[in-house]
Parts: structure tokens; sequence; C-alpha cells
């Protein structure tokens, strides 16, 4: 009972800083509608700026100054990336604002590594709190029970500042109806950045609350990002008791599960938040989402027709030249161009899925990397030819696709994202854990093309012909009576149903069609690089594609392919500079202020403006 107990206030002790970035990010929400993917990021400042305010203000009195000071410090800073950034991007649909805000993560964890250095930085224990206490005889650090103690605290001080201050009244209307906020003459630009200065502080202070248990890092600003999204959704976005609710219980299984199932750790969390969501679609103590929070892109498009012969002509010469590389080009620029093309064709797979059907998903790596595990697999165990396992492996995608995407779409928005993520999380993890079938970290090597296709020109060409064969069929797709009732039901479900259209049925197919295309992708990538690791399942790799998408244009045809070209050329480039993900942050944040409609949506209206293609009705403009 005793070590029950004990595990018990661990649990508490280590949802207190988690619930205070939670919380935060339930405001931003909230108020802003904003999914901010750097609040991570600002809970890896506080811990960092708390660190070395530590280190100049002697005794206890400087250790929790430093903490007060830290949320200070990071509040200012949140404020300024919402002036400087998104405030440029609100009239822009919500999900640019999202790919603002992951620029934001590169840029801080460049400036991070240029004034703290690479070095894990050890956190100070707290004066006066260095001991342990006996519960039931089970030892407790005597600063989890102060954390258990700070908790409520922070929790009280937020419900009052809420419900019982004017600042309060006017974040609550703004979190049900900004537009009437506006009207009654609210300046929402100062309640936003108010807001977002409240929640980056609370980010900052969980994250120098937690240095004398874990120390500041590079990597905790991710580290800490998937469980504070499982937290608030679980919770319900925009509910602060919801994510009080949600951090004791994740942190209280969490700490259960490392005793009892610790090969469920990695996953826990994603299971609550999948029975959960299937039982409560909004969460615990969430409402039903408005329309527009991260599922509409923008507004209606206009009807789009098949592109004219200029821009057929254009593709055509362009695929040529393609076609020609190994002739002209150096072996390296051939190797380049393959993984171009393949990645060009996982994210032409996530486009599809989000411009046509208003569908976003968090996880699409999970088919990525699923068709390159089934490649793999049947190569390296069962020894099946290589033409077997690139069959084998669009199949299997897509039947994965088929199943997450029969349980994801009984929610929608936010909420599908976040399951999404979950499904991709749960594989990443079985992948990790399977060592004996997947090789776990080590991953599967020695998968290499089939005799035929061996050598970089030849594979090239059978990446040429699939990618560009896979992305001129989602183009046909996009043209035929099916692309034109996912967009119905992405618009209006509404009048989709009542004209006979069964609206979930049609995003099923869209998802399965997705996730077939991102095997495709993968099992193409495998045979490219003979080997296939945990890596290709992780968030980050889903992020990739939908930062692609976003800065190609989600409201164009071409959106997905030209996006991927360009950031998998821009990441090449960078990469052989110290400090790339400093460059291509602020590349990223700079497209999404200049141009939030993309790159090929920014060309298509240069080309309209300077009489390039005709303007006199819009809607039937050609669709690049």
């Amino acid at each position: 009972m005793g070590l029950i107990l004990a595990q018990l206030l661990t649990g508490l002790a280590n949802a207190g800083a988690l619930f205070m970035v939670a919380s935060g990010l339930s405001l931003i929400f909230g108020v802003t509608r904003i999914v901010n993917f750097a609040h991570g990021s600002f809970y890896m400042l506080g811990a960092y700026v708390g660190y070395s305010l530590m280190q100049v203000l002697p005794g206890a009195v400087g250790f929790w100054g430093a903490i007060l000071l830290s949320g200070l410090v990071v509040g200012l800073i949140g404020a300024l990336v919402e002036v400087i950034v998104l405030r440029r991007v609100y009239a822009a649909p919500e999900l640019f604002q999202l790919v603002a805000t992951f620029g934001v993560i590169l840029v801080v964890q460049d400036l991070a590594l240029a004034i703290w250095g690479p070095t894990d930085l050890l956190g100070p224990r707290a004066p006066g709190l260095r001991g342990v206490v006996r519960v039931m005889g089970e030892p407790v650090p005597q600063y989890d029970l102060a954390l258990i103690a700070i908790t409520p605290v922070v929790a009280l001080a937020l419900w009052y500042l809420i419900a019982r201050t004017r600042v309060g009244v006017l974040v609550r209307a703004a979190t049900q109806d900004r537009e009437m906020v506006a009207a009654l003459g609210v300046n929402q630009r100062w309640l936003f950045t108010g807001t977002f200065f409240l929640g980056c502080a609370l980010a900052g202070l969980g994250g120098a609350l937690q240095l004398p248990k874990g120390g500041a890092d590079l990597l905790m600003d991710f580290t800490i990002l998937a469980q504070v999204f499982v937290v608030v959704v679980i919770g319900g976005m925009g509910s602060l008791p919801g994510a009080l609710l949600a951090s004791v219980l994740i942190s209280v299984l969490n700490v259960f599960g490392v005793s009892y199932l610790p090969q469920s750790t990695l996953v826990l969390m994603y299971v609550v938040m999948v029975a959960v969501l299937m039982w409560r679609p909004f969460g615990l103590l969430g409402r039903a989402e408005v329309a527009g929070e991260l599922g509409q892109v923008g507004a209606p498009e206009e009807p789009i027709r098949p592109a004219g012969w200029p821009v057929r002509a254009a593709v055509a010469a362009a695929l040529a030249v393609l076609a020609a590389l190994p002739l002209w080009g150096s072996a390296f620029s051939v190797f380049l161009a393959t993984d171009i093309l393949i990645f060009c064709l996982f994210a032409a797979s996530l486009h599809m899925l989000i411009g046509l059907g208003g569908l976003v998903s968090f996880g699409h790596a999970a088919f990525w990397g699923g068709g390159a595990y089934v490649a793999a697999l049947l190569v390296a165990r069962l020894d099946v030819p290589m033409e077997v396992a690139m069959l084998a492996a669009p199949v299997g995608a897509g039947l994965a696709a088929l199943a997450v995407g029969w349980i994801a779409l009984r929610a929608s928005g936010v909420y599908f994202a976040m399951l999404t993520l979950a499904f991709a999380q749960l594989l990443w993890s079985l992948v990790l854990q399977w060592g004996a079938v997947t090789g776990g970290d080590d991953g599967i090597v020695g998968v290499w093309p089939a005799d035929w296709a061996s050598g970089n020109t030849a594979y090239f060409y059978l990446a040429l012909a699939l990618s560009v064969g896979g992305i001129l069929a989602l183009r046909h797709m996009a043209h035929a009576p099916l692309g034109y009732a996912l967009r119905a039901a992405r618009d209006a479900p509404l009048r989709a149903e009542a004209t006979g259209l069964h609206t979930r049925r049609l995003q099923l197919v869209a998802f399965a069609l997705a996730g077939t295309l991102a095997g495709l992708a993968g099992g193409l990538f495998v045979f490219s690089k003979g080997s296939v690791f945990p890596n290709e399942l992780e968030i980050s790799r889903s992020f990739d594609a939908l930062i692609v998408v976003f800065l190609g244009g989600v409201k164009t045809l071409s959106g997905g392919w030209v996006g991927g070209a360009v950031f998998e050329s821009a990441e090449d480039l960078l990469t052989r500079f110290a400090f790339w993900r400093l460059t291509l942050g602020l590349l990223i944040i700079a497209v999404v202020i200049v141009a939030p409609e993309g790159i090929v949506g920014a060309a298509r209206a240069l080309a309209r403006r300077v009489g390039l293609t005709r303007d006199a009705d819009p809607a039937r403009e050609d669709a690049r």
C-alpha cells in the first residue's frame, strides 16, 4: 500500500508541470484557435532561462524568483512571437498558422543551441527541499510534495482569473464567439496577445519548475509536445478543468505503467486518448467544434477544370528534362532527384487528403513507414522478390489506413488529427519494441532492389514512373466525380448528405487512397535506401509532409509535389550549414506571411496579375 501511495504522489507531482504547459496551450487554442506546435519550445525556453537565472540568483529566494522570472520572460517572448509572426497571418486559414508555429520551433531550437550549447544541463536542487519524506515507509522526494502543493495554487489562480475578472470574461467570450466579441468593440489583437503571453508564461513556468527533476536539453520541446497535445485533447480543447483532469490521469497512469507494464509506457497515453475520444469525441470536458477549427482550409474553393495546353506543355517539357537527368546530371543529382520524387508522392497523398477531403492528419507517416516496413519485412524475412514486395507495400498501407480511418473519422477537426497521431504512435511503438521481427532500433537493412532495378539510373526511372504516375492519378481523381463529391463533403457536409452523398464513406475512401499512395512511396523509399528504421514512423516525418502541403498550397492541385520538391531541395542545401534549422524556420515563416496561399497559389496570382493567365473569370482559371 505504501508503494502504491508513493507512486500516486509521484504521478501527481509529474502532473504539475504537465498541467501548466497544457493549460497554456488550451488557453491559446480556446481564444485564438491556433494549434500552437511551438508550445513545447516555450517549455524548453522556460527550463533554459530558469537554469541561467538560478546561476546568478542565490539561495531559496533566488531559486523561486528565477522560476517566476522564467515564466515572465518566456511569456514576453511568446507575446513577441505573436506580434511579429502570428498577428500577420490571422487572416490566413488556420492551418497556415499551424505551419508558422512549426517554423518557430526550428528557429527556437537553433537559437537555444547557439546560446546554451548542445550539452544537457543538469538543474540545481531546490534549496531546503533536497531530502525525502517517508510515506508509509516509502521515500517521496520533498520537491515532489512541493509541486503537488503548487499545482492547485496555480489552478485556483487561473480559475479566479477566468471566472472572476473582466479579462476572464473576455477570454471566455472569445472562446465561445470571437466575432461577437469583436462586434462589441473589444480589441481582439491585444486580447490575443495577452492570451498568448499568459499561455507561454505558463509553459515557461512549467519548464522551470521541472529543472530539479530533469534539467534542460534540446529535445525536451518534442518530448513534452506529444504529452501536452494528448492531455489537451483528452480534457477537451479549450477546457482548463479538462486539462487538469487529463494531466493527473495521464501522469498517474504513466507512473503505474512504468512499474507494472513497462512495455506499455510508449503507447499508454495514446491508448487512453483513443478510448476517450471513441466514448466522447470532444474530450472529457470539451465541446463540439465550430466551423473552421482545424478542418477548414479557408473559404470553399472556386470550381476548377483540367489545366489548359500551355500548362500541360510546360509540365511535359519539365518531365522531359527530368527524364534526361541521368544523361547530363551527376550521380549525386540523380540520387537526390530520386529522393525528391519519392517524397513528392508522399506529400501529394497527404495533399489530396487535406485539399480535397478537408481531413488534416497528424499521423500520415504511419502509412509511409508502414509501407516501407511491409516491403522490408517481406524481402528480409521471407525472401520475397522486390516486385511482389513493392505491390504489397501500398496494399498493406491501404488496409491499415482503412482500419484507422474507420475509427478516426468518428471525430473531426483537432480530435480527428490527434486520433491519426495516436495510431501512428501505436504503430511506431510496435515497430520499436517488437525487435525480434522488426529489428527495433537497429531497423531492417540489406533491402536492395532487384538486379534489373539496381543502380542509380535504373531505380531513378522506376521512381519517376511510379511517382509521376501516382501524382497524375491523384490529379485525375480530383476532376472525377469522386473528387467533386469529396469537395462537397468538405465544404457543405449537410447539403451533401441531403443530396444523397454518404460523406463519411467518401472520407473513408479518400483516407484509404491517401494511405495506399503513401505506402507506395514508402516502398520506393526502402529500396532506394536499402534499409528502414523506426524514425520513418515518428511525428517529425508527418510534420514534414504537413509543412510541404501548406508551403506548396492547399487550394491548388499541384501544391503537394511542388512543395515537396522545394522543401527537399532546400533541406538538402541548408543542412550543409551549422544553423540550418534557423534558416529553414525563417524561410517557412516568410512564406506563410508573404504567400499564405502557398508557393503555387502565389505564382498563379502573380501570373494573373501580369496578364499571363486570364483573370476575367477566376472560377475558370486553370488549376496548377
